[in-house]
């Protein structure tokens, strides 16, 4: 087999021989047209949102269905998926054959919309079930069984019952299906931007992010675990996906924290954690930043920067917390890093990193995402020959179209599914009816309502990617929030920040058990200290409600207090649940800490002046500062010498 062959081939478990090879070159061929589809519908446009989503659409589940096949056991099971996946292939050609013809007959459905609407429903259901399990799939044809059966369910929550061609017209000849929102952000920015990412890992991008990660962390004591922690977040800015990029750094991160002394569960757990930045860290997010600026109707770099200081100061507590970690254990510094070896690389590589400048630059300079995105790859193009070392060939192109569509096909088929919940809950209306029962469950209490949000927001979030979990919680949860008056980006954040956490927390907790599976420790006991290390995603969102300045809403001063207070809280949780600072603290050492940032940030608005207020929050700072002081003037411990050299990623 030649090397170009070779390197398009579908690995994992997706079989070999004859049928292997002509699934994997069907599949590159079909990632390359929807490459260019997305590319021309990004920088030239002039396509109209339906046809330009359904036919993306098309060629994904077609291709999604043959790699499902090829992995398929039986003979029977793989025919069928490769009969889906030709089937796959109609709604969207066919949508744009029929396109003035459904315009001209109010987009009602014939006989023939009907058959294409099941087809596409059978070839959705089987996709989300091989690709995401269950969950989603039991959840959106729960949704079309409402649609069709809601009116056999008596009281408010029934209704008088949509027939198929009802469903076929909303679900399938419009944007409000199938082809609603959510697929407009994924053709518009999930694949393109996760097509950038790829190839800037592809031209070496990451390396330098490694580079700079131990050059920043190099002396400092417990540098190969923040060299760690920073490189997997840094992967994950440009990723997105939690569980990916713990399978992708964590391969070589997690060993290098077991060799300089971390246990274990606490090298997987700091892997987890870090790797669960990138999904409440732009630009990615996860998707879930294009999403969001889409259904709350503001810019996306509005959306941006509201999320960049919260998730800076989960940033903040993970290094804080590994760095104490480090000293608990009195690991020694790693010598070989710092501040030459950073300047070297970017001498030598810091090129590499012009298209995320350039990114960066445009959006702040007006310039819409989608064409930003489009700039930035040619410029990733273009600097990829400057090195040998980075320089990408033909085939390796070809490959970068593949692996994107790899990372995004579950994605893309949540979104499908999540759009025909999310249509059925708008033509029923039952969404409102949710949000209604929870503000009534909580008796109009706000603290009642975040709470039930939170626990609603995390079980829904539960197995589901990211990005299919914020569309739900947005539809169903969100307007509870807004109802009582919480400024939308506070609510929809809160609910996209409770909807992820469950990568990291059991029962589910996909990116720590992926953690404790490379670091060979506990699943749970990894997913626990996930959770202490990452508790930032726990608390932080009460904030939202009482401190919004965090996410950049209010006045100047709003926005100046809420981070300064935001942080010291931050800080002092930090060192509490750490439990050592210099040498270890006692109990009430430790709930001291505790006291002090939770006064900090006491209940109430940013800028209030109310004697309470006042008082609350000066004996937070003062509590905080003198027992800080108080512990950091302790002798420290000598550091225990590695048994062997510092070891560089």
């Amino acid at each position: 087999m030649s090397e170009a062959l070779d390197k398009l081939l579908l690995r994992g478990g997706h079989g070999k021989g004859r049928g292997a090879i002509i699934v994997s070159l069907l599949y590159a061929l079909l990632a390359v047209a929807i490459t260019a589809l997305v590319i021309y519908g990004a920088f030239f446009g002039g396509i109209t949102a339906l046809l330009l989503r359904s036919m993306f659409y098309s060629l994904v589940a077609a291709a999604g269905l043959m790699v499902v096949g090829l992995s398929a056991r039986s003979r029977i099971s793989r025919v069928l998926c490769y009969i889906l996946a030709a089937i796959a292939l109609v709604p969207g050609p066919y949508l744009w054959y029929s396109y003035l013809d459904i315009i001209q007959r109010g987009a009602l459905s014939t006989w023939m919309d009907e058959i294409m609407f099941l087809a596409l429903c059978a070839v959705t259901f089987v996709l989300v079930r091989k690709t995401l399990g269950w969950a989603l799939l039991v959840l959106s044809t729960l949704a079309i069984g409402y649609a069709l059966f809601g009116y056999l369910i008596p009281g408010k929550y029934g209704h008088g019952g949509y027939d198929l061609a009802r469903l076929s017209s909303t679900l399938f000849l419009s944007t409000e299906g199938f082809y609603g929102v959510p697929m407009g952000v994924a053709v518009e920015y999930i694949f393109l931007f996760t097509l950038l990412g790829t190839l800037l890992m592809k031209i070496g991008t990451g390396e330098i992010f490694v580079d700079i990660a131990r050059g920043l962390t190099g002396r400092v004591q417990g540098g190969p675990g923040l060299s760690a922690a920073l490189s997997s977040t840094l992967f994950g800015t440009i990723n997105g996906s939690a569980v990916a990029n713990v399978v992708t750094t964590g391969t070589f991160t997690i060993p290098l924290m077991k060799r300089v002394g971390y246990s274990p569960v606490t090298a997987g757990a700091i892997e987890a954690a870090a790797s669960s930045a990138g999904q409440i860290l732009p630009p990615i997010m996860g998707a879930a930043a294009f999403l969001m600026a889409e259904i709350v109707g503001v810019p996306y770099s509005q959306i941006a920067l509201a999320a960049l200081v919260p998730g800076l100061l989960y940033v903040l507590a993970l290094m804080i917390a590994i760095r104490l970690e480090a000293g608990k254990l009195n690991l020694e510094r790693d010598t070989a890093g710092g501040v030459a070896f950073l300047l070297e690389a970017l001498k030598t590589r810091g090129y590499l990193l012009l298209p995320l400048v350039g990114m960066i630059a445009l959006l702040f300079a007006g310039t819409t995402p989608t064409r930003a995105a489009v700039y930035c790859i040619v410029l990733a193009l273009a600097i990829s020959p400057w090195h040998k070392q980075t320089r990408a060939s033909v085939i390796d192109l070809v490959q970068v179209c593949r692996d994107t569509l790899v990372s995004t096909m579950p994605i893309i088929a949540a979104v499908a599914a999540a759009g025909v919940v999310i249509g059925v809950l708008n033509l029923t209306g039952v969404g409102l009816m949710l949000s209604s029962l929870i503000v009534e469950v909580g008796a109009g209490n706000i603290w009642a309502i975040l709470l039930l949000t939170a626990l609603a927001s995390f079980v829904l979030g539960m197995g589901l990617p990211t990005s299919a979990a914020y569309l739900l919680l947005a539809v169903l949860v969100a307007p509870a929030l807004t109802r009582l008056g919480m400024p939308a980006i506070s609510a929809h954040m809160f609910i996209f920040y409770y909807g992820l956490v469950s990568a990291i927390t059991p029962p589910v907790a996909l990116a720590a058990y992926a953690a404790a599976g490379i670091s060979g420790a506990d699943a749970n006991a990894t997913a626990v200290e996930s959770i202490r290390l990452g508790f930032v995603k726990l608390l932080i969102p009460f904030l939202f409600f009482t401190m919004p300045g965090i996410l950049m809403v209010g006045s100047g001063v709003q926005i100046g207090l809420a981070i300064v207070l935001a942080t010291l809280s931050t800080m002092g949780l930090t060192l509490a649940f750490s439990g050592w600072l210099v040498r270890p603290l006692s109990w009430p050492e430790r709930g001291i800490l505790v006291l002090g940032a939770l006064l900090t940030v006491w209940p109430t608005a940013v800028d209030a002046v109310d004697l309470a207020t006042l008082s609350a929050r000066a004996v937070g700072i003062v509590l905080l500062i003198l027992t800080t002081l108080r512990l950091s003037v302790a002798t420290p411990a000598a550091a225990r010498p590695l048994s062997h050299e510092p070891t560089s990623i």
